[in-house]
């Protein structure tokens, strides 16, 4: 099954703490069904340090399930993404304009 959802759109999320949120996805698990989102679900981990890094609390983006984000058009509305087929190659189209993305 073709993705929906790649590294490098730009996303909202629909539901959880950080509802209304916008970022740009870092990666995608597609077996896990969960995306890495750049500012969404942020959670502070201790690191010990090292020579190669500083130790501490860092803040690290935790993956969101895919069903909670929505792909942003070209006027920045959340939008559902669909498929169609266009000389002969298999794209990806916004559902609210019908522009492929």
């Amino acid at each position: 099954m073709a993705a929906k959802l790649r590294k490098g759109d730009k996303v909202v999320v629909l539901s959880g703490r950080d509802k209304g949120k916008e970022g740009e996805i870092v990666s995608v698990d597609p077996k896990a069904g969960k995306a890495v989102v750049d500012g969404v679900n942020m959670a502070i981990r201790h690191t010990r340090q090292s020579q190669a890094s500083q130790g501490g609390r860092i803040p690290k983006a935790l993956p969101i399930d895919l069903s909670n984000l929505a792909m942003l058009d070209a006027n920045g509305k959340a939008t559902r993404v669909g498929f169609k087929i266009e000389d002969g190659k298999k794209v990806r189209v916004a559902k609210t304009t019908g522009d492929v993305i």
